[in-house]
């Protein structure tokens, strides 16, 4: 039995801005393993969010296969797209997405209304990723009424309600303090530890340092691939 849970190849993304051709991705083959815990970094514009947003089925490959689970996603239809968003891929935004007239409760079931779980078994669920990730006493707030810490610890229950195959994290501590960043990082290494595999999107060298395995990104293509001793 295999442990690749991703494997792309030769995947490459192409937009049409007028008359131009912006090549975002040009060719990247990789494979990433159940249970892995990998940092993409790359500046501005070298392909690193456009490869975030393949994985999880977001976007799909202008060239290319991407493989998750032993699904070839790169030939799913939009409806079968949403379905594996829904519940084999758990999203982490730097910028919270949470509803703001939901309650930190409602806010984590959401995602278990679309994967179609009795009411009694969201709350149950919800509660319980809740307390992981230590909010159980904030669950009746909403988000204004929480730090930005907490509303990302929010989103991280959120995005593991559905216990999905992997954890998609697009620079999550990137409107955090420093103090509160390395909060939801040891969040992250919790889960990790867990056995979740985990996709973090940085810029910041000590951010994906948390990771065990940086994939540098520059102009389309993979720069390097490096595994620590982690």
């Amino acid at each position: 039995m295999s442990n690749t849970m991703i494997q792309c190849k030769e995947l490459a993304k192409h937009y049409h801005v007028g008359s131009q051709t912006v090549k975002a991705l040009q060719s990247v083959s990789l494979e990433i393993s159940k249970g892995e815990y990998v940092a993409f970094m790359g500046p501005s514009g070298s392909g690193k969010s456009t490869l975030m947003n393949i994985l999880g089925c977001l976007d799909t490959p202008t060239k290319g296969t991407y493989t998750l689970n032993n699904h070839l996603v790169s030939s799913l239809v939009d409806d079968q797209l949403a379905e594996i968003r829904n519940k084999e891929i758990g999203f982490v935004f730097q910028t919270f997405n949470l509803l703001p007239r939901y309650t930190a409760l409602e806010n984590v079931m959401l995602p278990m209304i679309y994967a179609g779980f009795s009411s009694v078994e969201r709350q149950r669920r919800a509660i319980e990723v809740l307390t992981e990730v230590g909010l159980e006493d904030r669950m009746a707030h909403k988000p204004n009424e929480l730090s930005g810490g907490q509303r990302q610890r929010v989103a991280v229950a959120r995005a593991m309600v559905n216990k999905p195959s992997i954890i998609l994290a697009d620079e999550p501590t990137g409107n955090l303090d420093s103090k509160t960043s390395v909060d939801i990082m040891n969040l992250f290494a919790d889960i990790h530890a867990q056995g979740n595999t985990i996709i973090l999107v940085t810029h910041e060298e000590d951010i994906a340092k948390h990771a065990h395995r940086i994939i540098r990104i520059r102009d389309g293509y993979i720069e390097s691939d490096i595994r620590s001793n982690a």
